[in-house]
């Protein structure tokens, strides 16, 4: 079956799963208010991310930064598709997810709207020994995970190149977790993976080939998202969540060594690997041109791959009205 038959095919599958969990589910927003003992109450506010993961560890820290009257509820999950699903049921408030998740939702009409941006990079495209140039890998076998932006990236950095993705090498499609493992074994030469699979490949003895962030796509990968309806129910949350989002973001910025100690402590990471991860990953929050730029060059190769069936009305999907004048 040919390539991209294959991908409208689980395209549209995915669609009719989606629309069913959403039709199945509760869409009432989960946020309420809850006694605290004292006369008062808290906003109990719950928000998604992956486990394990430093470019999404923002939700963690939210409550250091949260005003008296909000609590977080941070909610794990092992994909970003699952975190979107979560949001768009009502299962959670808020997501800090992959990009390419929300805008799968908003193509497939779901209820998703990207109010900042968290997390650029946590991409790395390396190699084993001996192979030391792109050119190199003619002929070679390349991990690589089936409908990710790490594969829109590949493909981007190897057509900058003078590589075809589909003539020149042998793509493998690989779960992240297995490319490390992979790579050290010998059964592919090189990858292009998220976090934290190319810091565990480094350490290994493996190598950065090349960046993969030089490309129209730039180094775009992790956003916040909401919901239109819990926009329009609670405006003043959302307003709450996106300033401490900001806040978040800018700290694990400027404090790299606190960010790194909390991911070791909270999933037990090998330190090693979580200090060379987040080397490759740059907190963010703002919803610049540059970035919608970005974003539209991401969802337009996302349609070409036949990743998502048509290109969202990104005016609708990316909604900036609650980023603050210095975002």
């Amino acid at each position: 079956m040919p390539l991209r038959l294959f991908r409208q095919l689980a395209v549209a599958a995915a669609g009719l799963a989606m629309l069913f969990t959403a039709s199945c589910s509760n869409i009432d927003a989960t946020f309420a208010a809850q006694p605290t003992g004292d006369g008062g109450s808290t906003n109990i506010v719950k928000v998604g991310t992956l486990r394990g993961q430093p470019h999404l560890f923002h939700p963690f820290l939210y409550d250091r930064f949260a005003p008296a009257g909000t609590s977080v509820e941070v909610v794990v999950f092992d994909t970003s598709p699952d975190i979107k699903n979560a949001l768009v049921s009502g299962a959670i408030d808020f997501g800090v997810a992959g990009v390419p998740a929300f805008l799968a939702g908003a193509a497939a009409g779901q209820d998703v709207r990207l109010i900042a941006s968290a997390a650029d990079g946590g991409t790395g495209i390396v190699a084993a020994a001996g192979i030391e140039t792109v050119e190199d890998l003619r002929g070679q076998k390349v991990g690589f995970p089936l409908g990710s932006s790490q594969e829109i990236l590949l493909r981007l950095t190897l057509a900058q190149n003078g590589l075809d993705a589909n003539r020149d090498i042998q793509l493998v499609n690989l779960p992240f977790s297995d490319m490390a493992n992979a790579l050290s074994t010998g059964q592919i030469a090189a990858f292009s993976s998220a976090e934290l699979g190319p810091a565990t490949a480094i350490k290994a003895g493996a190598h950065s080939l090349i960046s993969p962030y030089e490309t129209p796509v730039g180094r775009v990968n992790i956003g916040l998202a909401t919901t239109q309806r819990t926009i329009d129910e609670n405006p003043d949350l959302v307003r709450t969540l996106v300033d401490v989002h900001a806040e978040t973001a800018a700290f694990l910025d400027a404090e790299r060594d606190v960010w790194q100690q909390g991911v070791v402590g909270e999933f037990g990471l090998d330190s090693e690997v979580a200090e060379t991860a987040i080397a490759n990953i740059w907190p963010r929050s703002d919803l610049s041109n540059d970035y919608r730029s970005q974003v539209a060059a991401l969802t337009r190769q996302m349609v070409a791959l036949g990743q998502i069936p048509v290109e969202p009305d990104l005016k609708v999907f990316i909604d900036d009205s609650f980023q603050k004048a210095d975002q």
